[in-house]
């Protein structure tokens, strides 16, 4: 656990707007925590992990660093939102290296693998070697990527819950946004039959393949506007990046900021409801993983980051009434603000989980010019997860994540929670996926006995246990039409006082997204308290 000691404030600001807790020591919440210590809150930070980052965190085995779940990262480009967040935070951005090619797809008995370059050009020139014909849909992409990029660039609030957010909405829209309209109800899989592609299979496969890591869901139900920028953001002058050292050094940073700044982060503390005062969150109640002790933590603002479905348990979840001081009406069962919300949430397809095998190996096991993320589908009638497909991440020399001579490979694959959780034999149904998963990566990599140092597996039961992450899911909310943009769930919650940031909100999973939706609520915040400033509540 963190000193409990509260670093010397660089802001003079600070304590004068009112104190503030963090549920989640996640990006999202990080970056929440550092941006609004920055402007002069009193921040607390809370998580039960022994690290901050979440499902971008790292752990350590045998002098290797092992990725959790996040393996790349976007927005680290001049104007991206990483380093327009680590600009106002005055510390300096990780060292990183472009992606190129940003994922190479290997498709069912393909040798060769589909590239998806940075360099706009080149990955034009591949697109129409591997899909001939194909152009139409890749232009129709391209034009509302320019758009929607130019849109999200003025800082949009969606969905908008208050004349203030929509105000925002508003001012974000230009004539040069309006090409987006036409296709806010429609899916990839309705622009590729507008573009006479629907019965190509091998396209709408690799498309598939792409989606599902960045959207949660395939062709025919990702919303098309979502893809766009999905599968825009992977050329310059945007891009993928490969951190050096580990995914962690970027909430180090942050946790750096927070500290700098006069925030607290407290690591093995968990939150354990949400306490709500006459309709308003006033506090939450704690409990000290090491020592038991539980109390309530009062607070002006709260903001979780957490999913949906845990923000539901947290509201539902019985507070202990008799650490309250005052006399106000306190409710331990959901408040009634919240009941359409969570007949919502409930109302949500099941969302993935994932298994993941990390191996420390022998750098000989990697082929020559092994790109750092890959992508195989191993068989067109089968889904996509189960051991039927794998994303893969390698590291390279000198980035910091293997021993000299040695290399990480980290695989996963999507997967039903439910099977994990309902499993007769855990043990041996999490054996025989590592056995199934190092099968079909030896078809790539060199994997005899002798070359693997360290092996490893994770499954959303081993998610839920270290992210608390209800069921283990991963990758936010499926991006389909009625969840995407300004259809999903706002930062806003029905309770006042009360935000929602991550990979539930818009715009959706990723260390961008989620640092996106942690700005998106400290504006909110910074205008309610000028409007109280200003107007006297």
């Amino acid at each position: 656990m963190m000193s409990d000691r509260t670093p010397q404030s660089k802001s003079s600001a600070a304590d004068t707007k009112g104190r503030v807790t963090v549920i989640g020591a996640g990006i999202g919440g990080l970056t929440a925590a550092a941006l609004l210590a920055r402007r002069g809150y009193k921040v607390l930070v809370l998580d039960q992990a022994i690290v901050p980052g979440g499902c971008a965190s790292t752990f350590k085995r045998k002098g290797f660093t092992f990725d959790v779940g996040a393996t790349q990262v976007a927005g680290l480009e001049p104007g991206g939102i990483h380093h327009r967040i680590f600009s106002e935070l005055e510390i300096e951005l990780p060292p990183a290296t472009p992606c190129d090619p940003a994922c190479a797809v290997f498709l069912p008995g393909e040798t060769t693998p589909i590239s998806v370059w940075r360099d706009p050009e080149k990955w034009k020139q591949e697109r129409q070697k591997q899909f001939p014909g194909s152009e139409p849909f890749w232009q129709l992409l391209s034009a509302l990527f320019q758009a929607s990029w130019k849109f999200q660039g003025r800082d949009p609030v969606l969905p908008p819950r208050n004349f203030w957010d929509f105000w925002q909405l508003i001012q974000a829209v230009r004539p040069d946004t309006l090409i987006t309209l036409p296709f806010t109800f429609m899916t990839v899989g309705d622009a590729l039959r507008l573009c006479g592609l629907g019965d190509n299979l091998r396209l709408k496969t690799f498309l598939d393949l792409q989606l599902k890591l960045y959207s949660q869901v395939n062709t025919e139900e990702t919303a098309l506007l979502y893809a766009a920028t999905a599968l825009g953001v992977s050329q310059e002058p945007q891009g993928l990046y490969h951190l050096q050292g580990s995914m962690q050094v970027l909430s180090d940073r942050l946790v750096s900021a927070i500290e700098l700044y006069g925030g607290k982060v407290l690591l093995r503390h968990t939150v354990e409801s949400i306490v709500t005062t006459n309709g308003k969150a006033t506090g939450t109640v704690i409990r000290n993983q090491k020592t038991g002790e539980v109390w309530t933590e009062t607070g002006d603002r709260i903001v979780a980051n957490v999913t949906a479905q845990n923000l539901v348990k947290l509201m539902s979840s019985e507070p202990v009434l008799e650490t309250l001081t005052d006399n106000s009406e306190t409710t331990n069962q959901l408040p009634n603000q919240m009941a359409g919300y969570k007949h919502r949430v409930d109302k949500l397809p099941p969302a993935s989980g994932a298994f993941v095998i990390y191996l420390g190996v022998h750098e000989s096991a990697i082929p020559a010019n092994c790109p750092p993320h890959l992508q195989f589908l191993y068989d067109y009638d089968g889904e996509i997860g189960e051991n039927n497909s794998l994303f893969v991440s390698v590291s390279h020399g000198g980035d910091g994540r293997a021993p000299q001579g040695m290399a990480t490979i980290i695989a996963s694959s999507f997967t039903d929670t439910r099977m994990w959780w309902n499993s007769a034999d855990y043990e041996g149904l999490k054996q025989k996926y590592a056995v199934g998963a190092i099968a079909r990566l030896s078809e790539y990599f060199d994997l005899t006995p002798e070359k693997i140092v360290h092996q490893e597996s994770a499954t959303p039961r081993t998610f839920a246990r270290y992210t608390a992450r209800d069921r283990g899911v991963v990758g936010g909310i499926g991006q389909r039409i009625p969840t995407f943009g300004p259809f999903g769930f706002a930062n806003r919650t029905p309770i006042k006082n009360l935000w929602l940031v991550g990979d539930s909100t818009h715009p959706g999973e990723g260390t961008a997204g989620v640092s996106y939706s942690a700005l998106t609520v400290v504006r909110q915040m910074e205008a309610e308290l000028r409007s109280h400033n200003e107007y006297g509540g």
